[in-house]
């Protein structure tokens, strides 16, 4: 199983050749394997760009999230994670959902698929880009 962050889940749905070929790569193993994963902060994510016009969707925002939802495993923000979160390390970047995104990657010992240079620097869990 692997985790995307935010941009990485919209580049693989929208605009694979975003992708660098190792994301890619993994991303179509994890999917032939049933592994792809999104933290439920993603979501909000997701409805944020949408109400603020950064994505563009031709359905009700419930249902792009619905579908989004039924072709990824979405774990939810749990006490450990939320704990972790601030565990990361100081460099690591602030933004609240970026770290709620790295902690469930940490959690679940799993590796999450971004291009954040920040986050893969930090080498607190396994990045794939």
């Amino acid at each position: 199983m692997i985790l995307l962050d935010t941009y990485a889940l919209l580049w693989a749905v929208n605009d694979p050749r975003r992708l660098s070929r190792a994301a890619y790569e993994a991303i179509q193993s994890a999917v032939a394997q049933g592994g792809l994963a999104i933290s439920g902060i993603t979501l909000w994510e997701l409805s944020c760009l949408i109400a603020h016009g950064a994505l563009e969707i031709a359905q009700a925002p419930e249902d792009f999230l619905n579908k989004i939802s039924s072709h990824t495993a979405v774990l939810p923000i749990t006490a450990k994670i939320a704990a972790l979160a601030y565990q990361l390390p100081e460099e690591y970047p602030s933004d609240p959902a970026d770290r709620l995104i790295g902690a469930t990657a940490w959690a679940s010992a799993i590796p999450l698929i971004t291009k954040d240079r920040a986050i893969r620097a930090s080498a607190t869990f396994k990045t794939i880009w």
